[in-house]
């Protein structure tokens, strides 16, 4: 047998809450949170503040955006998360400041082992540095590290680290060249 789903057991403390405490945030998420008026950015912050997460100022959440664990996101300063965007922060996931993550985007930290016949999940955090441009429809693989500038190019899949200030492009994403900025001083 390839998996038995009657083996499986979510690991002690996977949630990092009492399963009350995310029935609780799930429930706010699919109204107050959601059923908010697109301006309404401050509210949807103050939200996510009052269920654990870290969250900088300026950031511009749609109402769209769905975030499994909030208490394990953090979220820089002037960052911008659209439309649709999942962060499925069964793991920590640490978005830097002035990044945009653009609609549709899967930002997932969680896995199952297919080698285990009890298809055991476990989860790896993601950490998405300063100024990072992710464009539309993108997924961001568990563990991975996103350095400070890089631009990956729609539909693409991203799998492993990548590197500062190159753009990426592709399923898996493959560096295209040096992000070049006009007009700017360093």
């Amino acid at each position: 047998m390839y998996q038995n789903l009657s083996k499986f057991k979510l690991p002690k403390n996977f949630r990092g809450k009492p399963g009350w405490y995310v029935q609780l945030w799930w429930i706010v998420q699919d109204t107050l949170f959601r059923w908010s008026p697109q301006i309404m950015y401050g509210w949807r912050r103050i939200l996510l503040r009052l269920f654990g997460a870290k969250v900088g100022g300026k950031v511009l959440i749609r109402p769209t955006v769905k975030i499994t664990f909030p208490w394990k996101v953090e979220i820089g300063d002037y960052t911008w998360i659209g439309d649709d965007v999942v962060l499925y922060s069964l793991e920590e996931i640490k978005i830097g400041k002035n990044v945009i993550i653009s609609q549709r985007s899967y930002i997932c930290t969680g896995i199952h082992d297919y080698t285990s016949e009890s298809f055991d999940i476990y989860a790896k955090p993601i950490i998405i540095e300063d100024e990072v441009w992710i464009a539309t429809d993108v997924f961001v693989a568990p563990g991975v590290k996103i350095g400070k500038g890089a631009v990956i190019g729609a539909r693409s899949s991203v799998f492993h680290d990548l590197e500062c200030a190159y753009i990426y492009v592709g399923s898996p994403a493959k560096r295209l060249r040096k992000r070049e900025v006009k007009n700017r001083c360093n």
